[in-house]
């Protein structure tokens, strides 16, 4: 039964509006919700000493830190091994000297937290002179 004869049949209309809301709610939501990671990989590549031995200068002190950690200052073995202990041992091995070159010889699986101790200590003592031992590439 069509009670409405002579009016044409009107096309349904979607209404964009709502949709348009809803979807701005979700990529409102979706910002907020999402973490951001940035990895990020350097190739480095490091740099080889190529110059030959130095003389031994008598202003060095020599710092030495094992692969398991352990710190040796002028050859002799510190039973602690903290920012303080380390001042307090370069003090001594400087003695009188002003100014000495700090040489610092990690090994390659040494910890980056025990080269940073060792650069700290030295800034501690007042010693800011470092220098870092490097291998000739065999």
């Amino acid at each position: 039964m069509n009670f409405r004869r002579g009016s044409g049949r009107e096309e349904p209309e979607i209404n964009l509006i709502p949709m348009i809301d809803v979807l701005l709610v979700i990529i409102i939501f979706l910002m907020l919700t999402t973490t951001y990671s940035k990895f990020s990989g350097i190739e480095i590549n490091l740099p080889t000493a190529e110059a030959g031995k130095q003389v031994e200068q008598p202003n060095e002190v020599e710092v030495a830190v094992t692969a398991a950690g352990q710190v040796l200052i002028n050859k002799s073995p510190l039973a602690v091994a903290d920012v303080r202990t380390i001042a307090e041992a370069l003090r001594r091995a400087a003695g009188e000297r002003q100014n000495p070159v700090i040489v610092i010889n990690a090994d390659a699986k040494a910890t980056h937290q025990s080269v940073v101790d060792i650069m700290q200590a030295a800034q501690t003592a007042g010693y800011p002179h470092i220098s870092f031992a490097t291998q000739a590439p065999k």
